[in-house]
C-alpha cells in the first residue's frame, strides 16, 4: 500500500476527503430480498481509513469476509474516518437510515454514541469493540491483545542491546495501558533491566505525530521501537534509523523488513461471520466476547529475519503456555511503576466482570508496571 511516510500522509488526506463526503458504502440494494428472504444489512463504523495497513484495515478484511461468506444474503456498508465525539452519532444514524440491521462499532471512543443509539433503536443490533457496555441489543467484543503484546515484548527484550525500548502509544485508556504493561513485562522477562519509554500521540491514526514521537525516542537512545497505533509509521522510522521494531494490528513487516521483529495481530473475520449469520438465522443475542490466541482471534505475526532462533523458541514456548492456560501476563506478583504492589502473588486480574463492572480488572486498569517510563494518565 505505501512504503514511505509521504505516502502515509497522502492516504490520510484521501481518507479525510472521503469522510468529508459522508463516508463510503459498498453498494448493493438496501432492504432488498434474495430468494424470498429479506437481505440483511451489516454496517461498520471505522475510526480510520480502511487502507491504514493496521487496525481499520483488519476490521475491513472482516467485513469483506462477511460479503464472501454470504453473497447476496447480506449487504455490507461502512463509514470510515469517523471522529470520536459528536460526529459519531451522525455516522451511526446515516447507517441506520441506509437500513442497517446490525452495526459494528470499532473504536473505544464510539461507545457513548453507540449506547445512545441502541436505546433509541431497539430493533437494530449493535456490537461495540473494546468497550464495556451491554444491553439487550448491544454486545461487546474484543480480544486478549495483551497476551500477544507480552510475546511481542519478549521479542523486543531479545532485540535490545542497551535495554532502552520506546513505545508510541495512542490514548491513555485501560485497553492501551494493559497492553503497555504486558509488553513491558514480556520485555523484562528476558531482559530484567529493560525500560519502556512511552510517548503519547492522543490519536489512533496520525502518521505525522507518530513519526515525530518515534524520532524523539530514537534521539533519546532507544534501540527498539514498539507501538499501539493504527498504521506502520513507527516502523518506517525504525527502518530509517537502524533500530528494531514490533508492530501492532497486522503483519506490517513489508514496511520495515530490516527492523521488523513481530507484532500483535487480530483476525476479526470468524467473529463477524458468526455474528452476521446469527442475524440472518434470527438467533442473535447480546454477548460479551473476549477472543484469544487459542480461538484464533489474536496471534503474533511471523518473525522478522533478525529474530534469533533462541528468541523464537522462547516466545513460542510462552505462547504455548498462554494457550494451555498455565501462564497469564496479569497474574501476580506485579509491581507498579512507583514500587507499590500492583497485584499480589497468585492473584489474577479478570478481563471484565459483567455482573460487577466496578471490580478491579484489566478493563479498568489505570497504572503502569515497573519498568515503564512515562505517565499512565497521558
Amino acid at each position: 500500500m505505501r512504503r514511505k511516510i509521504g505516502l502515509v500522509a497522502l492516504v490520510a488526506v484521501v481518507g479525510l476527503i472521503a469522510a468529508a463526503c459522508g463516508g463510503s458504502d459498498n453498494g448493493g440494494n438496501n432492504g432488498g430480498t434474495t430468494g424470498g428472504k429479506k437481505q440483511v444489512t451489516a454496517a461498520w463504523i471505522y475510526v480510520g481509513s480502511k487502507s491504514d495497513a493496521g487496525w481499520t484495515q483488519g476490521h475491513d478484511f472482516g467485513r469483506q469476509a462477511v460479503e464472501k461468506a454470504f453473497g447476496d444474503q447480506v449487504k455490507t456498508i461502512y463509514k470510515e474516518n469517523v471522529p470520536e465525539g459528536p460526529q459519531t452519532a451522525s455516522a451511526i444514524n446515516a447507517l441506520i437510515n441506509q437500513g442497517a440491521d446490525i452495526v459494528f462499532s470499532t473504536s473505544f471512543g464510539f461507545q457513548d454514541a453507540v449506547v445512545a443509539a441502541a436505546k433509541a433503536h431497539p430493533d437494530v443490533k449493535f456490537e461495540q469493540a473494546t468497550g464495556t457496555a451491554l444491553s439487550d441489543n448491544l454486545s461487546e467484543y474484543f480480544g486478549a491483545g495483551e497476551d500477544s503484546d507480552y510475546l511481542a515484548g519478549m521479542s523486543a527484550g531479545y532485540a535490545t542491546k542497551n535495554g532502552k525500548i520506546g513505545y508510541v502509544a495512542p490514548f491513555p485508556i485501560p485497553e492501551v495501558i494493559r497492553e503497555i504493561d504486558s509488553y513491558t513485562s514480556g520485555a523484562r522477562f528476558v531482559h530484567p533491566d529493560a525500560t519502556v519509554q512511552v510517548v503519547w500521540t492522543n490519536s489512533w491514526f496520525d502518521p505525522a505525530k507518530e513519526t515525530q514521537a518515534a524520532q524523539s525516542l530514537v534521539t533519546a537512545g532507544v534501540d527498539v521501537l514498539g507501538d499501539g497505533v493504527d498504521d506502520p509509521a513507527v516502523g518506517e522510522v525504525a527502518q530509517k534509523s537502524g533500530v528494531k521494531w514490533t508492530g501492532y494490528d497486522s503483519d506490517q513487516s513489508q514496511f520495515a523488513p530490516d527492523a521488523w521483529q513481530t507484532g500483535t495481530v487480530y483476525d476479526w473475520a470468524p467473529y463477524y461471520t458468526q455474528e452476521v449469520k446469527a442475524v440472518i438465522d434470527g438467533t442473535w443475542k447480546s454477548n460479551f466476547y473476549y477472543g484469544s490466541i487459542k480461538d484464533g482471534m489474536i496471534d503474533i505475526a511471523p518473525f522478522g529475519k533478525t529474530v534469533t532462533q533462541e528468541a523464537q523458541d522462547a516466545i513460542n514456548k510462552r505462547k504455548a503456555e498462554i494457550v494451555a492456560g498455565t501462564f497469564n501476563p496479569f497474574t501476580g506478583p506485579l509491581t507498579k511503576q512507583d514500587g507499590s504492589v500492583g497485584l499480589k502473588a497468585g492473584d489474577t486480574l479478570p478481563v471484565y466482570d459483567v455482573n460487577n463492572p466496578d471490580t478491579p480488572s484489566k478493563y479498568n486498569i489505570n497504572w503502569f508496571v515497573q519498568g515503564v517510563i512515562g505517565s499512565a494518565s497521558g
